[in-house]
């Protein structure tokens, strides 16, 4: 049987049995995950280890694959953003004003200024949950929980803010073709700037917990450091290539939902490290939050929160009870009856771990003939095995933890 049809772990033993003959030295194999904490219970990493450095890894996914993309090939449209949220759930809403740009761009619908505005406020909350996420845990990950316990209450935060708008939190469901369901109310304003007041002293009280410990920086610098070069191979976007170097920010390459109207920097680092990625993550934060404070700002003023495109856009549900004409337009919506062009498009957005992007071909008919969603997790993913090769166990974990591996994203 060739070698390569061999499961990892007979491959591995083959390897070791060589190795033992050659210099009689002690190889093992270490199974990290799927049940290891640090691997969220979906994913395996097999290891070629000696002691506790690792010699080589082959990694396993597909514990959680759920065929989003087919399901989506057979739901209508407006079934399909359910399927977004469940893919980076730390940053749902991102996913689904993805979706919904990709259908604007496909339908060729021009959403209000208004609309936009609040979607980038609503974008880069988003962000820096999912930044919260990943450099909290990061810490966690190095022996430190008290920087954890800091901020993660403002995750909540932003989850009530969530709640305001469209009454979910973790798997939003937010937003419509052409803007959003509802007017955002006065509370949600209110809450949202609660959260501006008082979490960038959280934040800053974050930073410097970790950014000059000694701790941390010996457990993250020149710890899964990847080049520019090597970056860019194997397909990275977002926060961990722009650690190594990379000024790409979809934000700005190919601007939506009127980015191009505020003025922010990309935070990019050098070495692309762990600890880089950190500091980038960090420093996006900051930029997220003046984002928001923009476009507070430069909010048109109206209530337009949704295109008029009524054969797209819901009727209100009250119209639907007593109005026969509304009644037909929400069947034929939610149904899927009303007819789309055929075309074959690409939209990006940056999501929390890089370029998320909805690749559509349609032929007509009341579902895609084929979605698949470009997913940053599972391209970025491949890298990891050579990533930690010569590191150690412990370096392993926190590199897995710096790169944002969110599990619903690796695996569609």
């Amino acid at each position: 049987m060739s070698e390569l049809l061999l499961p990892p772990e007979h491959r591995y033993a083959k390897r070791i049995k060589e190795q033992l003959n050659e210099d009689g030295s002690e190889l093992s194999i270490l199974n990290l995950g799927p049940t290891h904490p640090a691997t969220h219970g979906i994913f395996q990493n097999i290891l070629l280890m000696d002691g506790e450095r690792i010699l080589e890894a082959e990694p396993t996914i597909g514990y959680i694959h759920r065929a989003f993309e087919k399901i989506a090939e057979n739901r209508p449209f407006y079934q399909i953003t359910p399927l977004t949220d469940r893919m980076n759930y730390c940053s749902s809403p991102i996913n689904n004003m993805g979706w919904w740009m990709t259908l604007e761009k496909l339908l060729d619908i021009k959403v209000p200024k208004r609309a936009q505005y609040l979607r980038v406020i609503v974008m880069e909350l988003a962000r820096i949950t999912d930044h919260i996420i990943c450099n909290s845990i990061l810490g966690v990950d190095t022996g430190a929980y008290t920087g954890f316990l800091y901020v993660f209450q403002f995750r909540e935060k932003v989850y009530e803010i969530y709640e305001e708008i469209c009454g979910a939190r973790l798997t939003t469901n937010m937003g419509r073709i052409g803007g959003f369901e509802r007017d955002w109310s006065p509370e949600a304003f209110r809450k949202l700037d609660v959260f501006l007041e008082e979490f960038p002293a959280a934040w800053k009280e974050f930073e410097n917990l970790f950014e000059r410990n000694r701790i941390f920086i010996d457990r993250t610098v020149n710890v899964g450091a990847i080049t520019a070069e090597q970056a860019m191979a194997y397909g990275f976007t977002g926060p961990n290539l722009r650690a190594a170097g990379v000024d790409y920010d979809v934000r700005v390459a190919q601007p939506y939902s009127s980015y191009e109207d505020f003025d922010f920097i990309i935070p990019v680092g050098k070495s692309g490290d762990t600890y880089d990625r950190f500091c980038v993550r960090n420093a996006e934060v900051w930029e997220s939050l003046s984002i928001i404070r923009q476009a507070l700002d430069k909010m048109p003023e109206g209530n337009d929160f949704h295109a008029d495109v009524p054969d797209y856009y819901l009727p209100p549900k009250e119209d639907v009870y007593h109005n026969m004409e509304s009644l037909i337009y929400h069947f034929k919506i939610v149904m899927g009856e009303i007819p789309v062009p055929v075309a074959e498009i690409y939209h990006p957005v940056e999501g929390g771990n890089g370029e998320l992007g909805f690749y559509l071909v349609t032929d007509g008919s009341r579902t895609p003939y084929r979605l698949h969603f470009r997913r940053p997790c599972f391209i970025y993913y491949q890298a990891y095995p050579e990533m930690i090769k010569g590191a150690l166990l412990s370096d392993a974990i926190v590199i897995l933890s710096s790169l944002n591996v969110i599990a619903g994203e690796l695996d569609a």
